[in-house]
């Protein structure tokens, strides 16, 4: 703890670095002023608005120290159940295999079908963020337990992926994804060829049945905004009125990530091939009060040139936003619908405990009851 007598001196050195440190701010604002001229309002339109997320994963631990088990979900806005899973850090890669393929290797489900269009005869071909079968049966305390996080963003995907590629639509459609359009879980090309693949697939549909498919990706947080959000304030870049827009150049992105291969998108024509990237972003409020919040958006790179008439589908549903007032309704619903909480999360914690009573010695099963009780008083008492 801090002694009062070093406060102000303290305090002094702080604002003495801030004046040093001005030119930084001075030299963002340079930068957001060449965004004003290209600022755009958002006109509302009507359109049938599905947003795919899976759920988020600190809500679905199942926890009972040494076990650990996270159901994996993925919901749509309406509350129809696209994906479901269970695995836990300790869980063969392998086995996970005959949940996804029938007996004689066809996919039975989205991750299956994105993995057998991508070619990838295990997860760890898919992700070099999944270790193989092999390396979580002989070696497990080599494996790192984050990979369980890696499969559910993957399920993500591909239950995205699947409803592009293999489903209809009766309407043109906004899919929304939770979280910017980019991702680097995929080993090599795998993302690249995912992202050809859906654009072919939106242009098939457009040709044949007429109808409208377009993908957008919103992150609550963002490097680039939290970079300069601030400058933007101060320049007034969205003055009150009207929701606004405006296109971000990659190279504000370049300087807000530590890795430039997180803002090379499908433009890019020189040096590697950009792996990770599948989207444009975009500062978006729609809101119309300049104090309202603002979203990095990213439109499918495919699609940027119809940022207009995007946006404005988003609009109407973002007006709608409760309780994150201007954020997407469709993305809060299917937050809603994929979380494990209240009273299902109740009853899975429970046969979690049922389940390890099963494993206990004859005679031993009191004992966890008695450990329950224990833990749940000293929780009280001094949680």
């Amino acid at each position: 703890m801090l002694h009062p007598d070093a406060l102000p001196g303290l305090k002094e050195q702080i604002i003495r670095r801030a004046e040093a440190d001005r030119a930084l701010l001075d030299d963002l604002r340079r930068e957001v002023r060449q965004l004003a001229g290209h600022v755009r309002v958002v006109r509302p339109r009507s359109s049938t608005a599905i947003s795919l997320v899976a759920s988020d994963g600190g809500n679905n631990k199942l926890v009972f120290d040494p076990f650990y088990v996270q159901v994996v979900r993925v919901v749509d806005s309406y509350g129809k159940e696209l994906l479901v899973d269970v695995v836990s850090p300790t869980t063969d890669p392998d086995s996970l295999l005959e949940r996804h393929f029938t007996p004689s290797g066809e996919p039975r489900t989205a991750l299956g079908r994105l993995m057998a269009d991508l070619g990838a005869r295990s997860l760890s071909e898919l992700s070099h963020m999944i270790p193989d079968g092999r390396q979580v049966r002989e070696r497990p305390e080599t494996v790192s337990p984050s990979w369980v996080q890696v499969y559910r963003d993957l399920c993500e995907w591909a239950v995205l992926y699947e409803r592009i590629c293999y489903q209809t639509f009766a309407t043109d459609t906004l899919i929304v994804r939770d979280g910017l359009l980019r991702s680097k879980i995929f080993r090599g090309e795998g993302f690249i060829r995912m992202r050809e693949r859906m654009e072919a697939a939106i242009q098939r549909v457009w040709q044949e049945d007429r109808r409208r498919i377009y993908l957008v990706g919103i992150a609550k947080h963002s490097q680039v905004l939290t970079r300069y959000g601030l400058a933007m304030a101060i320049e007034e870049i969205f003055p009150g009125g009207d929701a606004r827009y405006v296109p971000v150049p990659r190279e504000m992105e370049v300087k807000a990530y530590k890795w430039q291969e997180w803002a090379r998108g499908a433009e890019t024509e020189e040096g590697e091939a950009p792996k990770f990237v599948a989207g444009h972003m975009f500062f978006v409020r729609f809101g119309p009060r300049s104090g309202d919040p603002v979203w990095a958006v990213d439109i499918f790179s495919a699609q940027r040139d119809r940022a207009d008439e995007i946006l404005g589908h988003l609009l109407s549903d973002a007006r709608d936003g409760f309780p994150v007032p201007y954020y997407p309704l469709c993305l809060q619903r299917a937050h809603e619908h994929a979380q494990l909480a209240d009273f299902d999360w109740v009853i899975l914690q429970d046969q979690v405990l049922e389940a390890i009573r099963r494993l206990l010695p004859e005679g031993k099963q009191s004992l966890l009851d008695a450990y329950r009780l224990r833990a749940d008083v000293t929780g009280e008492r001094y949680g």
